[in-house]
């Protein structure tokens, strides 16, 4: 169903949500006349943060009006007329707005898909199987909205009483000055006849009296006023503190929390719209108060009055200060990381982005920020606010950025689109750490002011730890210390701690989310693979997963030290595979065709009890990301005794020339994929057409990759373990490639056509010939 259709069923809270995201910059008529057209565009393809992408933006733009203008133009009747006139208005109204800035439309139009589609799938999933979760969030999103609502009235009651307030001073204040006139006109009394001013002087001295009666019970109740409003402004600083935290401790620290697992390959951590509305929420109710508090401390300035209301006012204006500076401070935040392997000379970017920059008019005057590497030592100094000396601990090029509003969407930030580390400087390490284990981090600082300079914030905020490398080598070992980083660091650590050592299970888990997102698969490590791995780790042969839920793994068994007889650590192996499987076996993997996580014996046992042919594929114990068939058929040594024969591994150089399903086509012996699937039921959709082998064959030929047949099958070995299988030799070479001759080359060094041609009616020839033929003269 169209997500327009169900947005319009969304109800309460969610309603008001999705009706809040239409304006003036993008009215909600036009998504409701152009849905159709609006939800089938690609606007996720545009990258925002590219300026090269303008032209596509600008195109979609001018689409949008024409559609909007065709839409009008077959309005018909007295309503049809009307509505014409309106679409035609706001054709003319987004070409106005955007046509200088095309990539602002793209932007407000994702963000309004992005958060409908959010709206409708928590409407959904509150009836579904996984509601009751959704239930407990959306009974916090509306514990969260009471409060401020309660802030609301509090804030209005406050306001209120602050007025009456004022009106009472004021009027205090004349009678004040009345007070003062009664006794300048009886001072005058002294300079009357002795008559007139026994006269004039019991009413002035009745009235004087009158009104100094009047000022002191005044005088009194507007104290109680005072201290009233001090005690209600406690009250919603106290409240205000405790939705702060919520917000900040709990909502905003689990959002960063789901940003760095993200970055293990995680669920992404989701959008920030409702964290800034909840922030733009509390940034408006704090400084609401703030300037309340401020105009009670001027009507005290204004007439100050003996008591304690002076130190009340102090301490409130004190706590309200720490308060929206803790808001400010802690909304700075990165809202797309740095790449935590991060390469010397390579562009990379980030975004900071300030969650109530919008509210506090900080745009009105756009703040820059800048960004610079430091060690791990300099950020834990830099977090006991000790002095660095701004020390770095590299050159970052395009380091700096002014913070841009997007009105549209209502966030300010700064996106960091060419930014290049161009140098680094190490420190001293420690024991067995390698370069691959030493973290830095990016650091990102700014400094603005709010309500007319009245405050000034410094922000600084930190990346997640970046490893830095200056060769592609160094990837493999720099992603597993972030891996593990990643994983178990724990809230509010010291820069960069983690511990040496986790749970088995612990890291099982991080291990399955890094393989689903590296696979791009639903399929991820089943209990069978977790404890084929935990076998590989801790060089142990029980089968029972039971057995390894409370054993550890330290961070030397996972990369420091060689597994038993290997030359590679256990993550080495692991992101072999990842890597293998993600380049050239994925579309395997999700068939749930490739075992992979089988050893040799447990791959004899399982084959010995099926038929001649039957195969398996597993990952190479031996080989950092290799893939080997293993089969079983005859010994040829023993009649009527079978074994179970291995292949030389596949490496992705391999598949680099030929596909696994084509290796596998191409080996006549093997019957069924275990336990008992024919291999072309499984395989034949990845087969490649003879046609496409062909032109493949003179790519080939053309870039000199064809060779004569190796007349010795001795050099070309082909199995592990074992001699020549009974049902086929060494890989078979057809003799069909000539060798190449300088004669195929023009006088520049391109390729002859018609020597092409000739060679590839040879191929075609060869091709078209059964494959048994090509084996039959094989096989020994």
């Amino acid at each position: 169903m169209a997500v327009w259709i169900q947005a319009q069923q969304l109800q309460g809270d969610a309603l008001h949500q999705m009706q809040s995201l239409y304006g003036q910059h993008f009215p909600i008529e036009v998504r409701h006349y152009l849905s159709q057209w609006l939800e089938g565009q690609l606007w996720d393809v545009i990258d925002l943060e590219n300026p090269q992408e303008e032209f596509k933006a600008k195109r979609l733009l001018d689409s949008l009006i024409q559609e909007l203008q065709n839409k009008a133009e077959h309005q018909v009747g007295e309503d049809g007329f009307l509505l014409k006139i309106k679409l035609g208005h706001y054709a003319s109204q987004l070409k106005s707005t955007y046509d200088r800035c095309p990539l602002e439309l793209v932007r407000c139009i994702k963000h309004i898909l992005y958060t409908e589609q959010r709206l409708v799938r928590e409407a959904s999933n509150s009836s579904s199987p996984v509601g009751g979760m959704m239930d407990s969030m959306s009974q916090k999103y509306q514990q969260i909205n009471q409060v401020f609502e309660e802030l609301r009235l509090l804030t209005q009651d406050t306001e209120n009483d602050l007025r009456k307030l004022q009106h009472n001073q004021e009027y205090f204040i004349i009678q004040y000055q009345e007070s003062l006139r009664i006794q300048a006109q009886l001072t005058s009394l002294a300079t009357l006849p002795p008559a007139d001013r026994q006269l004039r002087e019991p009413t002035l001295l009745s009235k004087r009296a009158t009104v100094e009666a009047w000022l002191t019970r005044e005088a009194n109740t507007l104290q109680k006023y005072r201290l009233d409003l001090a005690e209600k402004h406690q009250k919603s600083l106290q409240l205000l503190r405790k939705q702060q935290t919520i917000i900040l401790d709990d909502e905003l620290i689990h959002w960063k929390r789901r940003q760095q697992l993200a970055g293990n390959g995680g669920p992404p951590e989701g959008g920030l719209d409702i964290l800034q509305s909840w922030c733009e929420k509390l940034a408006e109710t704090i400084w609401q108060n703030r300037q309340q508090i401020r105009r009670a401390e001027h009507l005290r300035q204004q007439l100050p009055i003996p008591g304690p209301i002076e130190e009340l006012l102090n301490d409130l204006n004190s706590t309200i200060t720490d308060i929206i500076s803790a808001l400010v401070t802690s909304t700075f935040i990165i809202e797309k990381q740095p790449p935590q392997v991060l390469k010397t000379q390579t562009k990379f970017v980030a975004t900071v982005r300030l969650l109530v920059g919008g509210k506090l008019n900080v745009h009105m005057n756009p703040p820059q920020v800048k960004a610079t590497i430091i060690s791990e030592q300099q950020a834990k100094a830099l977090l006991k606010n000790e002095n660095t000396r701004n020390d770095s601990s590299g050159e970052i090029l395009n380091n700096n950025c002014v913070m841009e509003y997007h009105q549209a969407t209502g966030t300010l930030s700064a996106n960091f689109r060419n930014m290049s580390l161009k140098r680094i400087k190490r420190s001293d390490r420690r024991g067995a750490e390698s370069v691959t284990e030493e973290k830095f981090t990016i650091l990102f600082e700014s400094q603005f002011s709010v309500g007319g300079n009245e405050l000034v914030f410094q922000v600084k905020t930190l990346s997640l730890p970046v490893v830095v490398i200056v060769h592609g080598s160094q990837d493999n070992n720099a992603t597993a210390t972030v891996l593990w980083d990643n994983a178990f660091a724990e809230p509010g650590r010291v820069p960069f701690i983690v511990p040496d050592k986790v749970l088995w299970p612990q890291l099982c888990e991080a291990l399955n989310m890094k393989y689903k997102a590296e696979v791009q698969s639903n399929r991820g490590l089943s209990e069978e693979n977790l404890v084929f791995l935990a076998q590989k780790a801790f060089s142990s042969s029980s089968i029972n997963p039971d057995d390894y839920r409370g054993m550890t793994m330290t961070w030397s068994q996972f990369n420091r030290e060689s597994l038993p007889g290997r030359n590679f650590t256990f993550w080495q192996w692991f992101d072999g595979v990842m890597e293998l499987t993600k380049k050239h076996l994925k579309p395997h993997w999700n068939d749930g065709a490739i075992l992979g996580f089988v050893n040799k014996q447990q791959a004899q046992d399982m084959l010995m009890s099926k038929p001649n042919g039957t195969f398996l594929l597993r990952f190479s114990d031996s080989e950092i990301g290799g893939i080997t068939i293993a089969w079983v058929a005859e010994n040829p040594n023993k009649p009527g005794e079978r074994m179970v024969w291995n292949l030389m591994p596949y490496t992705a150089k391999d598949f680099s020339i030929r596909s696994l399903a084509d290796r596998i086509s191409d080996l006549n012996h093997l019957l069924f994929l275990y336990p008992d699937r024919p291999k072309d039921e499984v395989f034949s959709k990845y087969y490649t057409p003879p046609l496409c082998m062909y032109l493949t064959s003179i790519h080939l030929y053309k870039n000199k990759w064809f060779t004569t047949t190796n007349p010795d099958p001795a050099a070309n070995p082909t199995y592990m373990d074992h001699g020549a299988s009974p049902v086929v030799s060494h890989p078979p070479n057809y003799g069909i490639y000539p060798p190449m001759s300088d004669s195929m080359l023009d006088a520049d060094g391109d390729f002859d056509l018609d020597d092409t041609m000739d060679v590839a009616r040879h191929v075609e020839e060869l091709l078209r010939r059964p494959m048994e033929s090509q084996w039959s003269g094989q096989q020994s």
